[in-house]
């Protein structure tokens, strides 16, 4: 594999003026026309429209980011794994004595070079607005109606409960049920189950303000290894079906369809299998900032504990970190090895 063998390759993926076309419209510009819009409206009518960026919107638009950019990451890698075929050069390419394997792998960094710059624009111009022209960090938290002030560690919370227990039992009293009327706790039952307190006021405090820096930069590193499992998984399999209309409509079909469904509802005897799903597992990776899962850990799994603390919105118990690592690493090892042993098998 030399550079010329991966400057070639991203050179034919560049010049297929569609893909790269729809590639953008799908991912920058999709964050151009919402802030665009967002920008114009605020501009003409602020009394009526606030700030184009506010903490949902940042939410949302990184969310889609990692859907669309999972997509156009696939459908750029079923390209690259089919392109040689469709345009009928692969013969060609075998008798020239180039390695196969060389073949293949020159195209997982020239794909790479061609989509993910692509997401980090996108993502870029999502952070500026934010940043820039978006609205001021709140000073206070409101946990159920009642305002505590913002940026508290664990023992300055502890603290405010005790000087002020019945704003705390109003804050952080269980939600009651018919069968179950719950009175509002003592801060001394608040004191003794502090974790978990800290946990809900934690996530009130992030679901209310923008992303901090260090978190805008976990949330950007996380996009980009959702984009690059897509690619590998589209290379792969484009290279081992050699269709890239099919490929595309499978890993549409595993995005949109299988991986929401196999993340909500727990399969009976049937949970490490659907834990094989790598979806299942970047989603359990993804930062803090954009996670509506459960922050305290006190139902079904628990906050991650690596790198981006991943806190995804999982409906099924979280799967220990080891695992995750592995089920992400199997899938981008896994589809190379496949599409490598197609193409150097493959009959030219």
């Amino acid at each position: 594999m030399t550079w010329a063998l991966i400057a070639t390759k991203h050179l034919e993926l560049r010049k297929r003026r569609g893909l790269m076309i729809t590639a953008a419209l799908l991912t920058a510009g999709v964050v151009v026309l919402v802030l665009g819009l967002r920008l114009a409206f605020h501009l003409f009518a602020p009394a009526t429209n606030g700030p184009a960026g506010s903490p949902d919107i940042f939410s949302g638009l990184s969310n889609l980011l990692a859907e669309f950019g999972f997509l156009v990451a696939a459908a750029v890698g079923a390209a690259a794994g089919t392109t040689d075929l469709t345009d009928g050069v692969f013969r060609g390419l075998v008798i020239t004595g180039r390695s196969r394997l060389a073949l293949y792998l020159a195209r997982i960094p020239a794909g790479l070079a061609v989509i993910l710059p692509v997401i980090a624009v996108a993502f870029t111009l999502l952070c500026l607005v934010t940043s820039y022209a978006g609205t001021p960090q709140p000073t206070s938290v409101s946990v159920n109606g009642v305002a505590i002030p913002a940026d508290f560690d664990q023992a300055k919370l502890l603290g405010w409960v005790q000087q002020h227990p019945q704003q705390a039992s109003a804050a952080f009293q269980p939600s009651p049920t018919p069968n179950n009327p719950s009175p509002a706790p003592s801060a001394a039952a608040i004191s003794r189950n502090i974790t978990a307190v800290y946990g809900e006021y934690t996530a009130e405090e992030i679901a209310g303000s923008n992303p901090a820096v260090n978190e805008m930069a976990k949330i950007g590193l996380w996009l980009e290894l959702e984009v690059a499992v897509g690619f590998t998984a589209g290379l792969g399999l484009g290279s081992l079906t050699g269709q890239r209309t099919l490929t595309v409509i499978v890993l549409i079909g595993l995005e949109i369809i299988v991986t929401p469904i196999l993340a909500a509802h727990v399969i009976p005897h049937f949970l490490d299998g659907q834990r094989l799903v790598v979806g299942l597992a970047l989603d359990q990776l993804r930062p803090a900032a954009l996670g509506a899962g459960n922050l305290s850990g006190s139902g079904p799994g628990g906050p991650g504990r690596i790198l981006f603390g991943g806190r995804g919105a999982l409906g099924i118990p979280f799967m220990p970190t080891w695992a995750m690592i592995s089920v992400i690493v199997g899938w981008v090892v896994g589809w190379s090895v496949f599409g490598a042993w197609r193409m150097m098998t493959r009959d030219a």
